[in-house]
């Protein structure tokens, strides 16, 4: 069999085809990389292949998952954790399998929440740039040490841990909120509170939950206002999880020491893309990333060598399963049966 993956990373496509290449004689299969995402344009490339392999930035909307049925696809293997992308209840009614990759490097995303956190904390985007032109002023770089003052983590799972470990190694104030309290978290101190506490008197607030109906803009105005007016706060996870048009609004106002964010709410169709020679029309994107306190990366955190292994092997797993009849935790449709 021959598995279509689409929107395959330069730096990914050599350990995908690698991770089918080294399975067992019996189990090895043919993988087709390529660097279009699946979208309602792309879907007809599909026609014939039982498998595709999907990023986070693809769309698997209603009319998306019809034209792959009706091209003979049955598994859609999703190499992400998230799968708010996919229309679950559609995939299933086409009696599609669709499955995920429950869990990977927590470490990946959390370090990189915090490289975010420091580089606009300490204004290294702007130093650098400096630099490269020989100023070494160090007018309007003075940031704050962290040591002592209190970080507010959204959400408390294997990522939000992680977060958490390393906050605790800066000998911060830990707060937390999240559905269910982590023991982990809390042998470290953490404190639960609810939101709006966290976000009045966090100095630093990271989200780590994923994107759901209930968290869709769980930073609102409201809450945005809520935080202090020289607070960092740094996304990492999912960008409908913040009203950017209120962020805007926000930092037009001058509040918010820095803010950094790895995912945007709007990125289908322009994260993982080069579109350096075209005219952007997202006038919000286009205004958030004029501020001097804001970074703006391209939904990386994930991406580091061992979270993408691990992401690989998953997906192999996955198509693997599907094969031989077998259900895993990373099966996301048909959905488990209620008991």
């Amino acid at each position: 069999m021959e598995i279509l993956a689409f929107g395959v990373q330069s730096d990914e496509r050599p350990l995908l085809e690698e991770a089918f290449r080294a399975a067992r004689p019996e189990d090895r299969h043919d993988i087709r990389c390529l660097d279009v995402f699946l979208n309602e344009d792309t879907a007809p490339i599909a026609a014939g292949h039982e498998a595709v392999s999907t990023s986070v930035n693809c769309e698997l909307g209603g009319r998306v998952l019809q034209t792959l049925a009706t091209g003979g696809t049955t598994l859609v293997a999703q190499r992400s954790t998230g799968f708010n992308n996919i229309d679950l209840p559609v995939a299933e009614r086409l009696g599609m399998t669709v499955a995920r990759v429950s869990s990977y490097s927590p470490h990946s995303v959390a370090e990189f929440a915090w490289t975010l956190a420091m580089a606009v904390n300490r204004r290294i985007v702007r130093a650098s740039n400096r630099t490269r032109d020989f100023d070494f002023r160090l007018d309007g770089l003075m940031g704050r040490d962290l040591h002592g003052r209190t970080v507010g983590v959204l959400g408390t799972g294997r990522i939000g841990e992680a977060f958490t470990r390393i906050a605790h190694g800066f000998g911060m104030n830990l707060l937390g909120w999240d559905a269910a309290e982590n023991p982990a978290c809390l042998d470290l101190g953490m404190k639960y509170v609810p939101k709006e506490r966290l976000l009045a008197e966090s100095d630093l607030v990271s989200l780590h939950v994923p994107l759901l109906p209930q968290t869709e803009h769980l930073l609102d105005a409201a809450a945005l206002r809520t935080m202090k007016d020289d607070a960092i706060l740094v996304n990492s996870s999912r960008g409908g999880l913040v009203d950017t048009r209120a962020l805007v609004a926000e930092l037009r106002a001058g509040r918010f020491t820095g803010v950094g964010l790895d995912v945007y709410e709007a990125e289908a169709g322009l994260f993982f893309l080069d579109k350096s020679l075209e005219v952007v029309d997202d006038d919000t994107l286009a205004r958030l990333v004029t501020f001097p306190n804001v970074v703006v990366t391209s939904h990386q955190a994930y991406y580091t060598v061992d979270a993408v292994g691990e992401i690989i092997a998953a997906t192999v797993r996955n198509v693997l399963d599907y094969l031989a009849g077998r259900r895993s935790e990373n099966v996301l449709a048909p959905a488990p049966a209620r008991t």
